[in-house]
């Protein structure tokens, strides 16, 4: 790109505007051309993938965002990183969130933090945090796990987390009902 010299701040300003509005949009694009590739093109996809030459677990990230809303939930006055904040949650949250957002005008920190906020105010918080505890993890297993906390679109951390509190809730309503019935 070639910016002439004596470029006035608001022409400056306007072709900053320009090119995130591109950006932005060049997300949904990628995202909807992989998905669409996936779905007419299953054996020759990945070959066009390399084409692009772009990083595959970015492609992936793209595409499960614009999976995840259809163009008519897209939101113009909200980027393509605020529905990548959404794009784990159901869809009512997701509309609840996008609804806020675009009133509030909040950036993705701004988004991203209340969300956080929400689910620290919501979660039943113990008195003590627990120590740390390690965990030899075969290297096979994080990798899967990480693609796996990837494709949700989450850290590992939070990603191991809700697998597990998922798992224990599981166990334990078996548990509830196996006792209730004898």
């Amino acid at each position: 790109m070639h910016i002439p010299a004596g470029l006035a701040f608001e022409e400056w300003e306007h072709a900053g505007c320009q090119l995130s509005g591109l950006l932005n949009s060049s997300s949904w694009w990628l995202g909807d051309w992989l998905v669409y590739g996936k779905a007419h093109y299953a054996d020759r996809y990945e070959r066009g993938i390399r084409a692009a030459g772009l990083q595959y677990q970015t492609l992936r990230n793209y595409a499960w965002v614009s999976r995840r809303f259809e163009l008519d939930r897209r939101r113009p006055a909200l980027s393509f990183q605020h529905h990548a904040e959404l794009a784990s949650l159901p869809v009512d949250a997701q509309e609840t969130w996008l609804d806020q957002a675009e009133r509030l005008q909040w950036s993705t920190k701004q988004l991203r933090n209340a969300i956080r906020s929400e689910r620290e105010s919501s979660s039943p918080q113990p008195d003590v945090v627990a120590a740390t505890r390690r965990l030899a993890v075969p290297g096979n297993r994080l990798h899967w796990w990480h693609k796996a906390a990837a494709q949700a679109g989450i850290e590992l951390e939070e990603w191991v987390m809700a697998t597990l509190d998922a798992a224990a809730r599981r166990v334990l309503e078996n548990t509830d009902r196996q006792l209730s019935l004898d």
